[in-house]
C-alpha cells in the first residue's frame, strides 16, 4: 500500500488564514440558519462570509474565487434588498 503525504499548500496565522477560517465559520452558522428557515438572518451571516472570501480572493488573486463570491454576494443582497422593500 502506498502512503500518500499531504502537505500545507498555504501559509497558517497570515492576514488571510484568519479571514477565510472566520469567513467559513459565519457561512456554516448561515447554512444551520437556513435548514431552519431563519430569513433573512441567514442572508446576513452569508453575506458576511461571502464578503470575507471576497477579500481573501482580492488577496489570492484567484480570477475563480473573485467570480464565484462576487456573483454570490450580488444576489444575496438583491435578495435582502427585495425582502425589505416589499
Amino acid at each position: 500500500m502506498t502512503k500518500i503525504k499531504l502537505t500545507k499548500q498555504t501559509p497558517t496565522y497570515t492576514l488571510d488564514w484568519y479571514i477565510k477560517w472566520v469567513a467559513s465559520v459565519i457561512i456554516i452558522i448561515s447554512v444551520i440558519l437556513t435548514s431552519n428557515n431563519i430569513y433573512p438572518l441567514n442572508l446576513f451571516f452569508y453575506s458576511a462570509g461571502l464578503s470575507g472570501w471576497f477579500i481573501v480572493a482580492l488577496l489570492w488573486n484567484d480570477r475563480a474565487l473573485l467570480v464565484v463570491n462576487a456573483v454570490s454576494l450580488a444576489l444575496l443582497l438583491n435578495g435582502l434588498i427585495s425582502y425589505y422593500v416589499k
